[in-house]
C-alpha cells in the first residue's frame, strides 16, 4: 500500500487537511478523496483545461499538478466561485448567454475567467479570447462563452 501524505491547504477559503498518495494529481484529489466533482476531468494531460482551478491566484490544469504540491496553498475551485446559493456574475452570464451545452468545460471557463476578471477588470474581447485559448469546448463553440465573460466585465460586483 502506498505511503499517503498529509497536506494542509486552503481549499474554497476554508483551511482543510486531506490525506494522498504522492502519484495523485490535484484533480484526483479534489474529485475523489474530497468529493468536490465540479472539476472536470477531460483530456488528462494538460491540453483541454476542464480541470483548471486557482492555485494561490493562478490558473493550473488540476490534472498537471500533484495533490502534495497543494500543501500551504490556497486552491479555489468552482465549488469556491459562487458565494453560497448566490451565482457569481460570470456563472449567472454563463446561463444567461447560453455559454454551455454539456458542461464538461464549462467550470473550466469559469475559474480561468474569474482568474482574468479578477486582474483585468476591464479585458477587452481580444484579450478575453487570449486568456481563454487554454480551455477548449466541443460543443457551443467560442462566441457565447466571450460574450459571457464580456457581460460579466461589464458588472461591477464580478471582481468581488
Amino acid at each position: 500500500m502506498p505511503r499517503r501524505t498529509h497536506i494542509q491547504t486552503t481549499l474554497n477559503g476554508e483551511e482543510i487537511d486531506f490525506l494522498c498518495e504522492p502519484r495523485q494529481s490535484l484533480l484526483e484529489v479534489l474529485r475523489d478523496e474530497l468529493g468536490l466533482t465540479g472539476t472536470k476531468e477531460g483530456c488528462n494531460n494538460g491540453n483541454c483545461g476542464a480541470c483548471s482551478v486557482l492555485m494561490d491566484g493562478r490558473v493550473v490544469n488540476s490534472c498537471c499538478v500533484l495533490g502534495v504540491e497543494a500543501e500551504g496553498s490556497e486552491v479555489v475551485t468552482i465549488e469556491g466561485v459562487a458565494e453560497g446559493d448566490t451565482l457569481h456574475p460570470l456563472q449567472q452570464c454563463f446561463l444567461e448567454e447560453a455559454a454551455l451545452q454539456c458542461g464538461v468545460c464549462t467550470p473550466g471557463f469559469i475559474v480561468a475567467a474569474k482568474a482574468l476578471l479578477d486582474s483585468e477588470p476591464d479585458a477587452d474581447e481580444a484579450r478575453v479570447r487570449h486568456w481563454l485559448a487554454g480551455n477548449l469546448c466541443r460543443c457551443t463553440g467560442y462566441d457565447k462563452i466571450v460574450r459571457a465573460v464580456l457581460k460579466a466585465s461589464e458588472m461591477e460586483e464580478v471582481s468581488a
